[in-house]
């Protein structure tokens, strides 16, 4: 008995011969599978967004910020304890505590601040709050961004006051004809009212009349 094998790329075959029979055999290669790998995907950013905006603000010498722009408060970020505190600008009134919630709402919907920080300041009509810890990010940045986009929303409320303010002493400098007389501008006299300031007995000067 003679057995014959040959091998190709594609196939092998075996002859196989027996009492002058030939058998022949084809067997086939099958590749197996390959079990398919987990996708990965890799971003690389080539160009990084870069924000630009302007807000005016002043450092003081321990490295705060201090933004004066506001109409009723003023805001101070304190870079190296990572706080925000708002200040009245003049006197404490609804209009200064209005802005002070308005911002620190704005600061807290945005994701800068932390939720249970913000309370009232060691100052009367002071509130201010904690910015939260960021690990990739400045959050000083952040805050200074998010603190111009709402500066940016105070726009038309800081206007609107403005103008209201600069027609009332427009109103009282300048009044029109309904609100004023037709002599213009009137002397003054030497004695006006129903009051007389000379000629007066002075119990208390001793007896005499006033001159």
């Amino acid at each position: 008995m003679s057995v014959k094998i040959k091998l190709t790329q594609e196939e092998e075959i075996i002859e196989q011969e027996e009492d002058n029979s030939p058998i022949k055999i084809k067997i086939k290669q099958v590749d197996t599978p390959e079990e398919p790998s987990e996708p990965t995907v890799k971003i690389e950013i080539l160009d990084k967004e870069r924000i630009e905006f302007e807000l005016q603000a002043k450092s003081a010498v321990n490295g705060d910020l201090m933004i004066f722009a506001h109409r009723d408060i003023d805001i101070v970020l304190n870079q190296k304890d990572r706080k925000v505190t708002a200040f009245a600008k003049e006197m404490n009134s609804d209009f200064v505590y209005g802005a002070e919630s308005r911002l620190f709402e704005y600061l807290r919907k945005k994701g800068v601040l932390d939720y249970d920080s913000i309370q009232g300041g060691n100052i009367y009509g002071s509130m201010e709050g904690k910015l939260m810890d960021a690990k990739e990010h400045d959050v000083n940045k952040i805050a200074l961004l998010a603190i111009h986009e709402w500066m940016q929303d105070e726009e038309p409320y800081i206007k609107r006051l403005k103008g209201h303010d600069e027609e009332v002493e427009d109103h009282m400098v300048n009044p029109d004809g309904e609100y004023s007389t037709e002599l213009g501008e009137v002397p003054h006299e030497d004695q006006k009212g129903s009051i007389r300031q000379r000629n007066l007995f002075a119990p208390y000067l001793y007896g005499r009349y006033t001159y």
